[in-house]
């Protein structure tokens, strides 16, 4: 489903009341009992820097008899947080039943998580449960690393008639080795601000870090590209949650990660230094055509290349000068000062290229 015109989202401040300069939502991974609820949101309250709480009721587990959650009966206790503390509440939903059990008991905003996301049925179903509701909806992204997912869920709420709409960026499952539970992949939040520029996103650390220990360095790299707050995990004693005990952290220890936080202001600040940027900009605009440029010279050298070997029949690979040109390039990168991962991207996707113009004209008929 593509959406023809582009998508007015309205903007957080219009609609979202932020008690202080960072939008945070926060609460436990899952509740678990009326007095965890009703201590946990009281001590964020506390705070004053937590304008949402947020609980999960249905937990999706990926093994049978593990903890999925209280269902109903744990709405009503997140019900009474906002009579309570009046900080606003949201809750994940999976099906269309969960949507109506939500606004029976006057959740304010509510969200798609990751695994419901990769199922355009189920997100299907939920929009449609939606239509005509006038409810906020957060889409968190899902596990894959799949921007088309993420793009057409958000386009299924908005078609439903949803325009306060928040996008949330939790990591993704790849199967590397990694320091983080879901690895953050930087560059697929970016392309959603870059495909919806008026489109509020958040990031989830909780997720991404996987360990309490990595929420300050996730948070903090997450304000530094922009984005409008943060959903995370809090209990009011973690290591006996039953659910991502490592991940969450005490209201106390949110509080002063929070104001650990460098929240850094946006370009085109009076204060901003306009003529130097813009002379730095302007240098990165001419290197990058002279990179363009190079890049061209190299693929009209591999059609050559491919035109030599096709006539002296010989093959497309030759691994051993692949091999040897991957690892010459990585080590006069890093000479130069740049990163080894940054570097192996650019080559695998240079020589990925020129294979493919490589195996291009070898097919092509003899004249």
């Amino acid at each position: 489903m593509v959406t023809q015109d582009p998508m007015q989202f309205e903007p957080l401040k219009d609609w979202l009341p932020i008690k202080s300069k960072l939008l945070v939502i926060s609460g436990p991974c899952s509740a678990e009992s009326r007095e965890q609820v009703e201590t946990t949101a009281r001590e964020l309250a506390a705070t004053g820097l937590v304008s949402v709480f947020r609980a999960g009721i249905w937990k999706p587990r990926t093994r049978p008899k593990s903890f999925e959650g209280k269902g109903e009966e744990a709405l009503r206790w997140v019900a009474e947080v906002k009579s309570q503390t009046g900080m606003l509440t949201a809750v994940e939903v999976a099906t269309p039943k969960h949507v109506e059990l939500c606004l029976k008991y006057g959740i304010d905003m509510l969200w798609i998580g990751a695994r419901t996301g990769v199922n355009p049925f189920s997100v299907q179903e939920i929009a449609q449960a939606l239509e005509g509701i006038n409810i906020p909806v957060m889409v968190k992204n899902p596990i894959n690393p799949d921007i088309r997912l993420w793009t057409g869920i958000i386009e299924r709420i908005y078609q439903a008639g949803i325009s306060r709409i928040i996008a949330i960026h939790r990591g993704f499952n790849t199967y590397e080795k990694s320091i983080y539970r879901n690895i953050p992949l930087w560059e697929i939040p970016i392309e959603m601000k870059r495909l919806f520029p008026g489109l509020p996103m958040i990031c989830d650390p909780s997720h991404i870090a996987g360990n309490r220990t990595l929420l300050p360095k996730v948070s903090q790299n997450a304000l530094d590209l922009d984005m409008d707050g943060l959903m995370i995990e809090s209990h009011c004693e973690p290591d006996k949650a039953l659910t991502d005990a490592r991940q969450q952290v005490t209201p106390a220890r949110l509080e002063l990660l929070v104001k650990n936080l460098v929240i850094r202001k946006a370009a085109g600040h009076k204060k901003e230094p306009a003529q130097e940027l813009e002379a730095i900009r302007k240098q990165i605009d001419d290197t990058d055509h002279q990179i363009l440029e190079f890049l061209s010279k190299r693929m009209s050298m591999v059609e050559k290349i491919a035109h030599l070997k096709k006539h002296h029949n010989i093959t497309i690979l030759q691994i051993e000068r692949w091999n040897s040109i991957f690892k010459d390039r990585i080590k006069t990168g890093e000479a130069h000062g740049l990163d080894a991962a940054f570097l192996k991207k650019i080559l695998e996707l240079v020589h990925k290229e020129s294979i493919n113009i490589q195996t291009r004209i070898m097919n092509r008929e003899n004249p």
